[in-house]
């Protein structure tokens, strides 16, 4: 079993959840992270430390979600990995909570 980040983390990037992963399987994208399925070890220390609740175990990704576990894996294939803590997205405040920002993911 893997976790996934899903919807909420699309233009907050709160980079809590890199710091404490103990196998770097974190990708950084414009404004959004994934996680990579084959790295994570399922520990769930990211799950918690996660301030917009965009953390999953996979096997409790929300149904109106789904497509975000094939998000993870394919955007964890080209994405370059990050190991330490950023800012969050400037805006990040704004955006927390806001549903459907599928459409706002940039690649």
């Amino acid at each position: 079993m893997t976790f996934v980040v899903t919807d909420n983390c699309i233009k907050c990037k709160y980079t809590d959840c890199v710091e404490v992963c103990p196998v770097d399987c974190f990708y950084e994208g414009p404004n959004f992270l994934v996680i990579h399925p084959d790295e994570c070890i399922d520990c769930a220390l990211c799950e918690p430390e996660c301030p917009a609740v965009a953390i999953f175990s996979e096997d409790e990704v929300p149904e109106d979600m789904q497509e975000f576990i094939q998000l993870n894996v394919e955007l964890a294939e080209i994405w370059p990995n990050i190991t330490e803590k950023k800012e969050s997205l400037p805006d990040a405040e704004e955006w927390d909570g806001k549903k459907g920002k599928i459409k706002d993911l940039e690649r």
